[in-house]
């Protein structure tokens, strides 16, 4: 749901909202009195009018400015604020000392790309016991957005409250050139906003009741962030196939300047909403709560309380968790792609994938629109799951269209970790999901699950496990688990090895299918079958549809298994162990367990399996056992 094109796009958008509060915040600083020489000694008040800053393509005017118990002059911090004064903005407010600076209005005027020009309007802004160009404290009643041009919208913001806001290391990131390679310097320590709200002229609205940050900063970067982050996007507005290795290489290097220089320590959203009423049928997302933490390239993001509703459909999260994360392999592969004889590949472009540790989610919910129900029953009612009751003020609440039964899905818990990469690839994987619900007719048709519904199930209560990790040391896989079980039917579990599996195995150039059937071998096999309830709804059907009595099916079931199944295999010993093995669990189904594994320690390869003339001539090669507990 949250992979929708629109609503991602929200989301990066109310991303970037987030970040810009951030960055105006001090940047709007710059337009007070925020430079000084310490040549006077009266401590005094001064009032400022009509103030025009440049700062590069922002301008910042104030009507009037007014800076308490300071000892600079009129004369000083007029010198300081003119564009034209001597020597670099960072040290020059690097000397501001006041105890206070208020500015009633603050207007910021920044030009965007395709003509755009966004202006930002900040309504009593405060700024308390400024020292050593450091704010203990930046205080703003609120503040107005516009945007014209390309991709008009206004939006507003509430309260805005900053703490030990550096201006002379702001200055410094945003607007002077660097390698890349300095130290990390600290913009803010804390700020808070809340009661921001955004709308594009398509109809999107972005609405945050209140954000948190802390610890935001980062490294200089050649021409500086502000310059950085324009050329970025100018050269993402241009991309196409016919881009030059020498553009191509500019933008990679931009984008990895930029991945690696941004460092904060937390951010946390609460009461996101992204809601669209203009073309197309009328979209809501909504997110409680969205914290994202982590120093440097390692981080990890939350999201709670989710939910997303469009037309007829209607899912809620409990709460998603990525961990782990690491932007290190995407930022070397940008900075491998900055060298335009660096050639595109597949490997190259798999590589730019951030290392993820792990996801985890909680509490899925999914309701979509059904099929119309059959007539005489009532809509929207299942075998498990009573009629939905639109709650008063809910605006994910849509009753069903008449006589369409939604469909119910919900996850219980779901988690999915990795390991670490190669080329772009996890080594190794894990999946597991818990407590997987839907309706047992959306299974029907598909191999083998698609008979459960002819066997009595209305509804299916799945738990799947997947856990596999490569050896390069080996060159093997190793299928640890894959289980699929279910309530009231039972288990099935395998495990394996497969050798034969180098590096090559990552290749994109080479098809996956090409390369099993090349180099893989089979080594070792283990499945394991737990019944608890299946095989007798499945014997009572396949009964009544040969009128037949179940026991009298079952033993005609136990005598094809004893002596059919070795006879099919060859009537070898390992043959009649596995015959007998099935007769057992025909006659008391419980457990049953089968192992192989290839005399051969190499495995058994796709020319032992395909050039053999019968199945027997298979398992002459397998060391097997099967048994029933």
């Amino acid at each position: 749901m949250i992979s929708h094109r629109t609503v991602r796009a929200s989301l990066i958008r109310a991303a970037r909202l987030c970040l810009c509060a951030g960055l105006v915040l001090g940047v709007g600083t710059t337009g007070r009195p925020a430079a000084a020489q310490e040549a006077a000694s009266a401590v005094q008040d001064v009032v400022l009018v009509d103030v025009a800053l440049p700062l590069g393509d922002t301008v910042f005017k104030a009507a009037r400015i007014t800076v308490s118990g300071t000892r600079l002059s009129r004369d000083d911090l007029t010198a300081i604020l003119k564009a034209d004064s001597p020597g670099p903005w960072a040290p020059r407010l690097a000397r501001l000392e006041a105890a206070s600076i208020s500015i009633p209005v603050l207007v910021s005027e920044h030009p965007g790309p395709g003509g755009s020009l966004q202006t930002v309007t900040y309504r009593e802004v405060a700024a308390r016991d400024v020292r050593a160009g450091r704010i203990a404290e930046l205080t703003m009643a609120g503040a107005g957005v516009s945007v014209t041009g390309a991709h008009p919208g206004s939006g507003t913001y509430g309260r805005i409250v900053a703490s030990d806001l550096d201006l002379a290391a702001l200055v410094r990131l945003s607007s002077e050139s660097g390698d890349g390679k300095g130290p990390v310097q600290r913009i803010y320590a804390a700020i808070q906003a809340s009661d921001v709200t955004y709308t594009e002229a398509s109809g999107v609205t972005i609405r945050i009741a209140g954000l948190e940050g802390r610890d935001f900063g980062g490294r200089q970067v050649p021409g500086g962030w502000n310059g950085a982050m324009a050329g970025l996007a100018r050269g993402l507005e241009a991309v196409d196939p016919e881009m030059t290795a020498a553009e191509r290489g500019k933008l990679a290097g931009t984008a990895a300047d930029l991945a690696d220089a941004v460092a904060f320590g937390s951010l946390e959203l609460r009461g996101l909403a992204i809601s669209r009423t203009g073309a197309g049928e009328p979209m809501l997302v909504e997110v409680g709560r969205l914290a994202h933490g982590g120093t440097g390239a390692e981080s990890g993001t939350t999201l709670e309380a989710i939910a997303f509703a469009q037309g007829g459909l209607k899912a809620r999260l409990a709460r998603v968790a990525l961990t782990g994360v690491s932007l290190a392999p995407t930022i070397a592969t940008l900075r491998r792609l900055a060298d335009p004889d660096t050639a595109v590949t597949d490997e190259e472009l798999r590589r730019l994938t951030p290392a993820v540790g792990g996801l985890a989610l909680q509490d899925l919910s999914l309701d979509m629109p059904g099929a119309p129900a059959p007539v005489g029953k009532e809509p929207g009612r299942t075998a498990s799951r009573p009629p939905a009751t639109a709650k008063s003020g809910d605006p994910l609440a849509t009753p069903a269209a008449p006589g369409a039964a939604p469909v119910h899905l919900a996850l219980r818990s779901g988690a999915l970790t990795f390991g670490p990469l190669r080329d772009g690839v996890p080594t190794a994987s894990r999946l597991d999901l818990s407590g997987l619900t839907f309706p047992a007719a959306m299974v029907a048709g598909m191999p083998v699950l698609g008979a459960l519904p002819d066997y009595g199930y209305a509804d299916l209560d799945l738990n799947l496990v997947v856990d596999s990790a490569w050896d390069e040391a080996k060159r093997e896989v190793a299928v640890r688990e894959m289980t699929l079980s279910g309530r009231d039917i039972g288990s099935l579990r395998l495990a394996g090895t497969i050798g034969g599996l180098g590096p090559e195995l990552f290749a994109s150039h080479i098809p996956a299918a090409s390369l099993l059937m090349l180099t893989a071998t089979a080594k070792a096999l283990d499945l394991t079958i737990q019944n608890t309830g299946l095989f007798e709804r499945f014997l009572a059907a396949q009964a009544k549809a040969l009128s037949l009595k179940p026991e009298e099916l079952r033993q005609e079931y136990v005598a094809a298994t004893q002596f059919g199944v070795p006879a099919m295999l060859g009537n070898s010993p390992a043959a009649r162990a596995i015959g007998a093995a099935l007769g057992q669990f025909v006659t008391k189904p419980g457990r049953l367990t089968m192992t192989a594994k290839a005399k051969n320690a190499a495995g058994l390869g796709f020319a032992d399996f395909g050039l053999a003339r019968t199945p027997g001539a298979v398992l002459d090669k397998l060391d097997v056992d099967a048994k029933v507990e």
